[in-house]
């Protein structure tokens, strides 16, 4: 099991969310955040003041997948979120101990959402088919 991070644009949550629920993926959590990586600082205006922008805002998605999905759930991220610009975003793919589902207490994979094994894509084909 694999714990699935992606730091993405706000403005390309709905392509990153509708290419993981065609991949069969819909077991997702979103939080905004803000941060700093490869963009350059941004000098604004506001109310006749300089302001230096040096946080952009994020969204961060995170997903438990099991072993045989994480290139699935990779290449859904990377083929909604890219726009080829610097500040599209970073994965993060970390190894789960465990996974426990609270309302049957089932564990690891079995709590992990189901995924439908018709709509797996392997990373080099880069979509569904």
């Amino acid at each position: 099991m694999k714990l699935v991070t992606a730091i993405i644009r706000p403005e390309r949550v709905q392509q990153v969310k509708e290419a993981l629920f065609n991949s069969g993926i819909s077991g997702v959590t979103l939080a905004r955040v803000s941060g700093h990586g490869g963009e350059r600082e941004i000098v604004e205006h506001y109310r006749g003041a300089r302001v230096m922008v040096e946080f952009r805002d994020k969204v961060e998605i995170r997903m438990a997948v099991s072993e045989g999905f994480v290139d699935v759930a990779v290449a859904a991220i990377c083929s909604g979120a890219r726009t080829g610009e610097v500040g599209d975003g970073k994965i993060f793919v970390q190894p789960l101990e465990r996974v426990i589902r609270i309302r049957t207490g089932e564990l690891d994979d079995h709590a992990l959402t189901p995924v439908t094994e018709t709509k797996l894509v392997p990373l080099s084909t880069g979509g569904p088919t």
